[in-house]
């Protein structure tokens, strides 16, 4: 079961392996939501995410006999690396499955901490029939990514810091995928202050909290397909279910194209570099009455390779109209060129790309085409550059921008 007195037993336990997580105020989000919220930097763990909370719990209630048979787990990501972690800490041999398709740089992070990977299948599911295959076959002791009573118990301790540093706290928001984040956050929280709200976030694409509690029990979900691929689960667990359909206030979604905007304001204003499934509960402050009250937004990690970091800036940019690009078309002859971009210039417009086309029309002298990818400072700035070419006669055509 899940106790006050474990819960207890896993807060002072984990700060062998956490840094502290000190809640951060934002001044930015607190103007644009009316209340005072904070944020739970799990970001900031030396893994890079809370999941070495609830693994190194789990490890320490093993006996030694689990301990010495080496510990298997499988995970394309932040619990691989919490389970390598906290088996290093421990002294126990990890073997870590993970998808094939999974970022070089996790594996490499992963075997660093003395875990040996194993690449299997193409999804997380395949990895995990796999590892647990491994440990029936070779005996190893497996620790499930989220449907362990024992992990829940570890990552409750978040809900401890908080409360304990934020005593008058409202709100309490966690990402959801498999459940056992939540489970443990929503369980203590109700056991130390049953008027906190809990509330789960989860990508809309990969609803399976809001589907089992809708149900009654969890439901497999047909896909789940969404950029927040940490909390990218079909199915939540059966274990921890019963502890999250009692304590969880309410479940919100998430639209993945949210979640972009919400990468560059993190970036911008606190600078920090929060993962997509991270970031859901920072996006779904809007979707909540919070004036005057005080909410935390838990970010669960930190962990994104550099190359989907650089495609969510660049579709971040185009979505807040920050980068856009315009067709005009002109006269093929001296000057039109320096006109074009002197009128940009004039309107604070900053230009990042040209593309000068001759051959759009037969007739060169009437038209040739010009493609311009420029910077402005958001829509209003935007609209004014538009306007500014089509008081000079341009007639620009807005297209879609691409900076590469």
């Amino acid at each position: 079961m899940l106790t006050l007195e474990k819960f207890e037993e896993a807060s002072e336990l984990v700060k062998k392996v956490t840094n502290p997580t000190k809640l951060v105020y934002s001044e930015y989000l607190s103007e644009e939501t009316g209340g005072r919220i904070y944020l739970k930097p799990e970001n900031m763990q030396y893994t890079g995410a809370y999941k070495v909370r609830g693994a190194y719990y789990k490890i320490s209630t093993m006996n030694e006999e689990a301990r010495e048979k080496g510990l298997i787990t499988a995970s394309a990501g932040n619990h691989a690396q919490g389970v390598a972690y906290a088996a290093q800490k421990f002294g126990c041999k990890a073997i870590i499955v993970m998808p094939t398709v999974t970022p070089l740089i996790k594996v490499n992070r992963t075997k660093s901490y003395g875990a040996e990977v194993i690449l299997y299948g193409d999804v997380y599911d395949d990895a995990c029939e796999y590892a647990m295959k491994l440990a029936e076959e070779e005996g190893y002791t497996f620790v499930h990514p989220f449907d362990d009573l024992d992990i829940a118990t570890g990552q409750g301790s978040i809900a401890m810091e908080i409360v304990q540093e934020l005593p008058t706290v409202d709100y309490i928001l966690a990402p959801v995928g498999g459940g056992g984040l939540i489970t443990g956050v929503a369980t203590l929280a109700k056991m130390l202050n049953p008027k906190i709200k809990v509330i789960g976030v989860e990508p809309s694409q990969a609803a399976s909290m809001t589907a089992a509690l809708e149900t009654g029990e969890p439901v497999t979900l047909p896909s789940a397909n969404t950029i927040a691929d940490g909390t990218a689960v079909k199915r939540v667990g059966e274990k921890i279910f019963p502890y999250a359909q009692e304590n969880i206030d309410r479940v919100l979604t998430v639209e993945d194209d949210e979640l972009i905007g919400v990468f560059l304001d993190m970036v911008e204003n606190h600078k920090m570099v929060v993962e997509n499934s991270g970031l859901l509960t920072v996006a779904a402050l809007k979707q909540l009455d919070l004036k005057g009250k005080k909410a935390v937004a838990i970010l669960s990690g930190g962990n994104m390779d550099v190359i989907t970091m650089s495609s969510i800036v660049q579709h971040g940019l185009i979505q807040r109209d920050r980068i856009f690009s315009v067709s005009v078309l002109l006269p093929d002859k001296p000057g039109e060129l320096v006109r074009v971009a002197a009128t940009i210039a004039d309107a604070q417009g900053n230009v990042i790309k040209l593309e000068h086309n001759q051959f759009v029309s037969t007739n060169r002298n009437a038209a040739v085409e010009l493609r311009i990818t420029m910077e402005a400072f958001g829509t209003e700035h935007k609209h004014e550059i538009l306007k500014a070419l089509e008081d000079e006669g341009f007639r620009p055509r807005e297209i879609g921008a691409k900076l590469y």
